[in-house]
């Protein structure tokens, strides 16, 4: 496979998944509690192993609405009548999200409970010296963000990927660039940082893929989530 079919593939299914948040009432509110417990395991003391689960759980959660959403489309594309099988595949696929929406509420509650109950300020000291857990978490607020803007404001003419409101390539370059600031006190290295993510921002714009907005926009958005997450908790 060439990359050109590889990124046009790549493009098919991002748009499937955005798809799905802007049809499915249930796919907003999945994405919505996956954003909130990403927010909320930054002030939390997970070790990878949890973390792993944390985000095995939510996967799980996703892909089986995706799955959902799709036989639900197919079965009502291929039967015009009722019948009472249409009725019960539904179910079943209806059934399996609902399995693993029970198994991240488990998840959930084994990894939440005792942490949040009684909730301390030393949690968060935990956390303070982990910058690599943070730049995670940062880029994929970022790009759940990026993407829930895309679903929302998608001017319907070609990918998600190309154009939209806001840049996707800039939210994560000036993310990036930011973080890099926070972390290291070597001005060379912060000003490159920000070059390279100006002429990131600059590509989509030359490219004709966004404007000016909406990668200043994107731009924003990436910095905003970088000084957020790391100037408020990483110190």
């Amino acid at each position: 496979m060439d990359l050109k079919r590889f990124i046009e593939s790549f493009n098919r299914a991002v748009n499937g998944i955005i798809s799905t948040v802007k049809m499915e009432r249930n796919m907003k509110i999945h994405y919505l509690i996956a954003v909130t417990v990403l927010i909320l395991s930054l002030l939390l003391n997970f070790t990878k192993a949890e973390f792993l689960i944390l985000i095995f759980a939510i996967s799980l959660v996703l892909v089986s609405e995706l799955f959902n959403t799709a036989i639900e489309k197919t079965v009502d594309m291929i039967t015009i009548d009722y019948h009472p099988y249409a009725r019960v595949i539904k179910d079943i696929s209806a059934g399996a999200v609902l399995i693993a929406s029970i198994n991240s509420v488990v998840v959930g509650y084994l990894l939440f409970f005792d942490r949040l109950n009684p909730f301390k300020d030393i949690v968060l000291q935990r956390i303070k010296n982990s910058p690599v857990y943070l730049t995670f978490v940062a880029l994929l607020i970022v790009i759940l963000v990026v993407l829930g803007l895309k679903s929302k404001y998608h001017r319907n003419k070609g990918t998600h990927f190309q154009g939209g409101i806001v840049s996707g390539h800039s939210a994560v370059a000036f993310l990036i660039a930011t973080i890099i600031s926070v972390l290291t006190n070597n001005l060379l290295v912060i000003t490159l940082s920000f070059v390279l993510a100006f002429l990131v921002a600059e590509s989509r714009v030359e490219g004709e893929i966004h404007s000016t907005r909406e990668t200043v926009f994107g731009a924003i958005i990436g910095i905003l989530v970088g000084i957020i997450i790391f100037q408020l908790i990483y110190k």
